[in-house]
This record gives C-alpha cells, sequence and structure tokens, in this order.
C-alpha cells in the first residue's frame, strides 16, 4: 500500500469523539427542534383531517356508521399516499415535515410503495416482494407478537374484548 493510502485510514482511526462531533456539528443542517415539531404536528394533524373528511365523506354517501366507514376510509388514504409517492410529491412532503408524515398509515404505505418503485428493475417476485416485505415483516411480526401479548393478557384477566 502506498502512504497516501494509508493516511486516510490512520486519521479515522485516531480522531477523537469530540472531533468526530464537531466535523459533524459543522455539516448538520440548521434547524430548530420546536420548529420540526410545530411542521410534523401541522402536517400529521393535516394527514388526519384529511382522513376525517374522507371518513364523513363515505359514511353521509354510503350510510355506514363509523365502524364501517372505517376501512374504506383507511383505504382511501393508502391509496393517496400511493399515488402521490409515485409522483414524488410525498416524498418532497416527507422532507419538509418529517414525523408528521411518518406516524399515520399513509407513511407506512409510502414506506411499501418507496420500496417497491426503488427495486421494480429487479423483477416483480425479487425485487419489488421482496424489497416490500422487508420493511413490511418486521412491522407485520410486532404487530402479531403485542396482539398476542394483549390476548394472553385479556385472557388472564378476564377481560372480554369490545364489539
Amino acid at each position: 500500500m502506498s502512504d497516501s493510502k494509508q493516511k486516510p485510514d490512520s486519521k479515522l482511526n485516531s480522531m477523537s469523539q469530540e472531533e468526530y462531533k464537531s466535523i459533524a456539528k459543522k455539516h448538520e443542517p440548521p434547524g430548530s427542534v420546536m420548529k420540526n415539531c410545530l411542521k410534523a404536528f401541522l402536517v400529521g394533524g393535516l394527514i388526519c383531517l384529511i382522513g376525517q373528511g374522507i371518513q364523513k365523506f363515505v359514511m353521509s354517501v354510503f350510510d355506514m356508521s363509523t365502524k364501517e366507514a372505517s376501512n374504506p376510509t383507511v383505504a382511501v388514504l393508502i391509496l393517496i399516499s400511493v399515488i402521490l409517492t409515485s409522483f414524488g410529491v410525498y416524498d418532497k412532503i416527507a422532507q419538509w415535515a418529517g414525523a408528521g408524515t411518518a406516524v399515520p398509515v399513509t407513511g407506512f404505505a409510502n414506506s411499501m410503495c418507496s420500496a417497491a418503485l426503488e427495486h421494480r428493475a429487479e423483477g416483480l417476485v425479487l425485487g419489488v416482494g421482496a424489497s416490500m416485505f422487508k420493511l413490511a415483516g418486521s412491522v407485520i411480526v410486532f404487530g402479531t407478537v403485542a396482539a398476542f401479548f394483549v390476548g394472553v393478557i385479556y385472557a388472564i384477566f378476564g377481560i372480554e374484548g369490545g364489539h
């Protein structure tokens, strides 16, 4: 190896945590925590407001109860998220709003759609399918395990599920 290749490695290895933090701080984009929280709150709230509007629309047009209108409402929100992701709009909103777009169901739909779009050149099964379920797998497993433990707790304490 030449000396020029060893110098960067040796400099990285000898860098202290304080030096690294100061360099990272210089390259960190400026941002206010309160400003970021406000953006996340506003966009997350707007997504929920749109969902509430869709639910009220479905309830009035199809004469459904709140519970009956929930599934179509979620499906429409997911569809809107996937369409916006496909056109690159959702990602721009997410860059601006941060966590506000990640928390609702639309954030999960965006993640799944983004993975599918990113790996579509690798084929439907090994590209789209496998990449989507790398992300979804952990969510599905967590949901299943959490539901199991909640069911066990309900059984131990004799709690019946609501209808």
